[in-house]
């Protein structure tokens, strides 16, 4: 254990410390810090029922639980860790400061104290499929690799058995670099484009939010950002240290492009030829890109050869165009973290040559969709929806120039159940059918991995 980390801790004891969301990813946090010491707050909206095992496992790490409504108006302590999806400017979080409370966030303190080489991973799509193809880049180049982060695991539990020489690789959401004030040492964006602005107040702050991956960077870090996309492109002038870049459109002097089939990477104007993009074994345009990405994170850190096995080898990420069976001849797909119109346009509709039935909808994050409608009216035969975006979608459809009411066929439904349902009435042996949301999941689930897995029960109850 370093002697900052020794410090930090030797300073919550006797502390009151709050934790607000008594999710999956703070129960380990709740555990670690009533160990060390501390009167641990556990605060949710929820109530202890509706909590279920997590209410019960907080209770006995030692926790005293805030519950309900008024749960954030009730806190009193001296350090809060706030839940990335609490936004930082919430009425009752500026009160917590003014009163004088610390605000902090767990990534926030694990990069305070964290000693090893540190790589992160933000954009609004591709974060979590780049941030895992590099992190089985460094495990299979030998390293110690801690993986967590907004992928869903928290790091701060493992911070005292992190050695100078292992890699910490962190997938950061806007929510939390919002309020970072400390950056990796490799910065990588993968894209910027409307993303949750139910949350954010508009546009310039989750731009501004993300850019803090690269502003606290110093003249010894690196930054990797996306040459396509004219918003992460834009982070170039922020940038202290050395910056590469990654493409699927141009030549670059420093980074990692697609030139033809190949991905290749030019080290200042050394050239060296990777591999073929079609023997990556996760398909999608959009994975060629995760893996410039990545690649351009990790050059010169892993070898070629390694690169080339992890790409050959690497299955993809749950939920992430992810085969789920084959069902009469009909293939079933469940791409759920498609929670935003680009990643859905973008991923899904970017694999398959033929058209293809997608079910699509969800929680509304007040991100415009009339961009996806010409790309559904082009890749889809039959669009089944269903949650809030559901005439949103279809609107979008609808209007675009490219609509034919003879070559689509728009089905709205109530749940996961009777769209799963509709696609099997409509699919025919050879086709394919891909949840593929492009909408969030809350309101009909708590996230995309339960959207996605209830998803995967129903297809494979199907008989």
């Amino acid at each position: 254990m370093n002697i900052a980390t020794k410090d930090f801790f030797d300073s919550v004891k006797g502390k009151t410390v709050a934790f607000i969301g008594i999710g999956t990813s703070n129960l380990p946090l709740i555990k670690q810090f009533a160990e060390k010491g501390a009167k641990v707050l556990a605060c949710d909206r929820k109530d202890l029922e509706s909590l279920g095992e997590n209410g019960v496992l907080a209770k006995e790490y030692g926790a005293q639980l805030i519950l309900g409504d008024d749960y954030l108006s009730n806190i009193r302590a001296d350090i809060v860790f706030r839940s990335p999806g609490t936004p930082f400017y919430k009425e009752e979080l500026v009160a917590l400061r003014e009163n004088g409370a610390v605000l902090t966030s767990e990534m926030e303190v694990f990069f305070d104290l964290c000693r090893c080489n540190t790589i992160a991973v933000t954009g609004s799509d591709g974060k979590t499929t780049t941030t895992t193809i590099i992190s089985e880049m460094l495990k299979a180049a030998g390293k110690t690799v801690h993986l967590g982060g907004n992928i869903g695991k928290p790091l701060l539990p493992e911070i005292e058995t992190v050695s100078p020489e292992d890699w910490a690789v962190v997938e950061l959401s806007s929510f939390q670099l919002i309020s970072m004030r400390k950056s990796p040492d490799i910065a990588v964006v993968t894209n910027l484009a409307p993303n949750h602005l139910d949350i954010h107040k508009d546009m310039q702050e989750y731009i501004d939010s993300k850019k803090n991956i690269v502003l606290h960077q110093n003249a010894f870090s690196k930054a990797v950002l996306n040459l396509d996309n004219e918003i992460a492109d834009g982070f170039s002038d922020s940038v202290r240290g050395r910056l590469a870049k990654f493409s699927v459109k141009q030549k670059l002097f420093n980074g990692a492009y697609l030139d033809g089939t190949k991905l290749v990477y030019s080290d200042y104007g050394n050239v060296t030829e990777i591999m073929d993009y079609r023997d990556i074994k996760i398909p999608g345009m959009h994975n060629v890109e995760n893996y410039l990405a990545a690649i351009a994170a990790v050059w010169g850190i892993v070898d070629a050869d390694t690169i080339v096995k992890v790409a050959k080898t690497f299955g993809g990420v749950a939920h992430r165009a992810e085969f789920v069976r084959e069902y009469k001849g009909v293939r079933y797909y469940n791409d759920s973290i498609a929670s935003s119109p680009t990643r859905t346009a973008l991923g899904t509709l970017s694999l398959y040559d033929e058209k293809i039935i997608i079910i699509a909808g969800g929680y509304d994050k007040h991100i415009p969709y009339e961009p996806l409608g010409p790309v559904i009216n082009n890749k889809v035969k039959t669009l089944i929806l269903l949650g809030d975006t559901a005439p949103k979608i279809e609107a979008a459809v609808k209007g675009a120039d490219n609509y034919d009411p003879d070559a689509i066929t728009i089905i709205n439904v109530s749940n996961m159940e009777e769209a799963v349902a509709a696609a099997t009435e409509h699919a025919q042996k050879g086709d394919i059918v891909s949840l593929s949301p492009a909408s969030a999941s809350f309101g009909l689930y708590r996230n995309f991995e339960e959207r996605g897995n209830h998803f995967k029960s129903i297809v494979n109850g199907l008989e």
